[in-house]
């Protein structure tokens, strides 16, 4: 049986905003656009940014030098912060799982930006844990952040069920025990957590 379902945040329960202002701004300086985003995923572990153990002033130091991308940091945050744009019923299927007894959470590589966009959107409000790698100290890409969390939550592994649009990141809860599922599209991710046994969203 499922107890917790936990949600990455760019690209599930937002779009992907870092990819698409990334991309933008690479577009408007006359950049790589396709690189830009694996570019900028790296940068941000390199930095030590999204781990908390560096500073944004560091990531977009480190972005000038591999691709090239120069600015005001505050223009190109905003750039990007302005792209997670968030989806709606994404937020009213946690609010309908969290009503129906599911403890529900954010489980995600980011920096104090989503801070920010919770001052915006109020999204913190709709979740009873929040996993952020910059507070955690470590990301995604270490697969012990899988066992910790479970720890933390007080569950078995295959009790709880991760959401990322990241075959990566799904791959690495799968290997720690987790059920997890790669999001696509919310029609596909409805007939999947159907087939777990989930409450149907009403």
């Amino acid at each position: 049986m499922i107890k917790a379902v936990l949600f990455d945040f760019g690209g599930v329960i937002a779009e992907e905003g870092f990819r698409e202002g990334l991309k933008a701004l690479a577009e408007s300086q006359g950049l790589d656009v396709e690189d830009i985003f694996s570019a900028g995923m790296n940068a941000v572990y390199d930095s030590g940014w999204v781990t908390g153990h560096g500073t944004e002033e560091d990531f977009w130091r480190l972005m000038e030098t591999e691709t090239g991308l120069e600015g005001k940091p505050e223009k190109m945050r905003e750039s990007i912060l302005r792209r997670f744009v968030i989806r709606p019923s994404m937020l009213d299927l946690v609010d309908w799982l969290r009503r129906c007894g599911i403890l529900v959470g954010i489980l995600s590589d980011q920096t104090e930006w989503l801070d920010e966009l919770d001052r915006r959107h109020d999204l913190y409000s709709h979740f009873d844990r929040l996993y952020i790698s910059c507070r955690l100290g470590k990301g995604k890409r270490d697969s012990s952040l899988f066992d910790d969390i479970a720890r933390d939550l007080g569950l078995s592994a295959e009790s709880i069920l991760f959401i990322d649009d990241s075959p990566g990141n799904v791959e690495r809860a799968r290997q720690r025990g987790w059920r997890a599922i790669l999001f696509t599209d919310e029609k596909t991710l409805g007939k999947r957590l159907k087939e777990l046994g989930l409450p149907s969203f009403q």
